[in-house]
């Protein structure tokens, strides 16, 4: 039977729904909790799936420049002028709402590909075995949205 563990990361984001008929479409701001779990049919040599601040590597490296940004459609009419003022901190999302559905497939294939390049620490690698089971995105205290592969 599989082994699983998850860890949890909370990140400060803003988006606005662009496509929205109500109150989303303007600017606003929520508290995201993001859980990932991951699966493996075996313990390391350390007895464990991964250590959990390997996890957390990972998970910082895929969301930290989620938090204080604003997720944005690139359809959006105001797209081009918040790009030019904020930079970075706006999060490009191609033709497409920032949902939080949208936003838990996006940081799944993000964290997926840090799961399998080199380790930001080598004394605390990930096993190629360990498989990257599920992502949720929290949005509110009652809503979230998870996304697997």
């Amino acid at each position: 039977m599989p082994y699983r563990i998850a860890k949890t990361l909370v990140v400060e984001s803003g988006h606005l729904l662009s496509k929205h008929p109500g109150a989303c479409r303007f600017p606003h701001g929520h508290s995201r909790t993001v859980e990932v779990v991951l699966t493996s049919d075996a313990l390391d040599s350390r007895d464990m799936v991964c250590d959990f601040k390997a996890l957390k590597h990972v998970l910082t490296a895929a969301i930290e420049r989620y938090d204080h940004s604003l997720s944005l459609n690139t359809a959006d009419p105001n797209y081009p002028t918040l790009r030019a003022t904020y930079g970075d901190r706006i999060i490009s999302f191609e033709n497409s709402d920032p949902t939080t559905e949208v936003l838990a497939r996006v940081i799944f294939r993000e964290i997926r590909a840090h799961l399998t390049a080199p380790p930001l620490d080598p004394a605390f690698p990930i096993p190629p075995t360990v498989r990257l089971e599920r992502i949720r995105v929290t949005e509110t205290a009652t809503a979230w949205a998870e996304y697997w592969e």
